[in-house]
């Protein structure tokens, strides 16, 4: 088959139209509560066999691609994650990805062996498939939810190192390795390519990090594609060792991305483009994967009871028991069990039993394709109101600080934009009362769509957006004191508050 010039205009127009349609649908879904994945599937089923008759059913094909989209993703979540909020939930997140992955997997591969009469080498794979949580479904929806660091970065964490353990699951399961080995050495498996990637992710993050800092690139373009590609370094290194590249990926970037490297909110931009790109060719090509012919009630039904098992019964059992490790008030474990979203990782993994060419892979993959829809309709746009409902939002300021490092990076500062909510204290606090750490300055108020240069005198209103600017080492500690102001108003701390120095 040969690809001429005339067929690479017409894929340049057809595939600029759909991924120009794909991001204007981010805006729609981000107003109705819906992760964008839902209008991506939707696109690509559309230009499918059934809709302007694309043909797509090489599932190796789609087995590779949808590894390399997942690394991306991986990439990017990890340079975007704030260590400092992470680590405080470390271990639950750990647990979730480990020990509750191993738990919610054995529960559903019981109940469609049992209930919904699968054999066993499906019942295990359709337990595999669907036990990960996506990084991408859930942190889409969160967005719109102020929540605790602690609930984020539990559900960050898990949602970067569960792909891993399932990934090594599934393939073992698929190829029949996992019934000449037997249990013990399928979780010796699991446990060798875990802490092997995660060591060589460690490894190339530290290491490429040491190189970043004294490299000096003529154009600070090269930047971001540099970190990129050292990214990718772990996971084709990790793949190589047979270690998990997922892992080695994601605990990389989120060590280049915690690390003071040169043009860093480049960086996180240009990954951020990058992820975006590969979540829409992902969802769209595995919408292309789906023949609507194949969906009948009976599909419907399993994919019904599937999920039920999953979110109201393996889900709820898997958090409760991987918080013996952090334990958590009952209210945030039952969010995070709510909030664990399914999305392009359980699709993705289905792909793989195609491609190893599995009996009955076909209903494996329309089952959770089914399911992944049915219930990121059903539980992502309820995420705001169970928030609500457990007590577990926080008020709407703490999320009014949108933070972007200053583009000289000789400044070593970083740029803070503070949107102040109609619920914020600050209403009313003049400038020099908001008692920031010395060297920090508001340098402009923009009210009504006019840009003031404030005072000290200058009175703060509902609606002001505000662009503070911040040495890096006292950033944290101007956040915080912002969020105190905006939670206590003028007199928060005012005995215990000292102007902070500068180290």
């Amino acid at each position: 088959m040969t690809f001429d010039v005339h067929q690479l205009d017409t894929f340049l127009l057809v595939g600029s139209l759909v991924t120009f349609a794909a991001i204007l649908a981010v805006r729609l879904s981000s107003k109705v509560g819906l992760p964008s994945l839902l209008f991506y599937l939707l696109i690509g089923v559309l230009l499918g066999e059934k809709g302007l008759g694309i043909n797509f059913e090489d599932a190796q094909l789609a087995h590779a691609l949808g590894f390399g989209a997942l690394a991306l993703i991986l990439a990017e979540g990890g340079l975007t994650t704030n260590w400092s909020e992470m680590k405080a939930s470390m271990r639950i997140g750990l647990s979730l990805a480990t020990l509750g992955v191993a738990i919610s997997v054995g529960i559903v591969a019981v109940s469609a062996h049992y209930l919904l009469g699968l054999p066993w080498e499906l019942a295990v794979l359709l337990g595999a498939v669907c036990s990960p949580t996506d990084a991408a479904a859930v942190f889409s929806v969160l967005r719109t939810v102020p929540l605790p660091k602690r609930l984020t970065g539990a559900l960050e964490t898990e949602s970067g190192l569960n792909d891993a353990p399932t990934v090594v699951l599934v393939s073992i399961v698929s190829t029949g390795a996992a019934a000449e080995s037997g249990a013990l050495s399928v979780a010796g498996t699991i446990v060798f390519e875990l802490v092997v990637g995660v060591l060589l992710g460690v490894v190339v993050g530290f290491a490429g990090a040491w190189v970043m800092r004294r490299v000096a690139l003529p154009s600070s373009g090269l930047y971001p594609l540099a970190v990129l590609c050292l990214t990718f370094v772990a996971y084709g290194g990790a793949s190589a060792a047979h270690a998990s590249g997922f892992a080695a990926i994601y605990v990389a970037a989120v060590i280049l991305g915690n690390r003071e490297l040169p043009h860093r909110a480049a960086t996180r931009s240009f990954s951020e483009g990058v992820a975006w790109l590969a979540q829409i060719g992902l969802f769209v090509m595995l919408g292309l994967l789906l023949s609507p012919d194949r969906i009948t009630w009976g599909i419907v039904g399993l994919a019904i009871v599937t999920g039920l098992i999953l979110t109201y019964v393996a889900r709820p059992i898997s958090v409760l028991v991987s918080s013996l490790v952090q334990p958590m008030p009952l209210r945030e474990l039952g969010f995070i069990s709510w909030a664990g979203l399914r999305g392009a990782v359980p699709i993705v993994l289905a792909t793989i039993p195609l491609a190893a060419g599995v009996d009955d892979a076909y209903l494996l993959f329309d089952i959770v394709f089914v399911m992944v829809v049915i219930y990121t309709v059903l539980t992502g746009p309820t995420l705001p109101l169970v928030a609500r409902l457990l007590g577990v939002a926080l008020r709407d300021e703490p999320r009014g600080l949108d933070v972007e490092a200053a583009p000289l990076e000789r400044v070593d500062a970083d740029l803070l934009q503070v949107t102040i909510s109609s619920m914020s204290r600050m209403h009313g606090v003049e400038v020099g009362e908001l008692r920031l750490p010395v060297g920090v300055s508001v340098s402009l108020v923009i009210r009504h769509n006019e840009a003031l240069v404030p005072e000290r005198r200058t009175v703060l209103r509902h609606g002001d957006d505000l662009l503070v600017v911040t040495p890096r080492k006292v950033r944290t500690a101007t956040e915080e004191r912002l969020r105190e102001v905006s939670a206590g108003g003028r007199l928060a701390h005012w005995i215990e508050e000292k102007p902070r120095p500068v180290d």
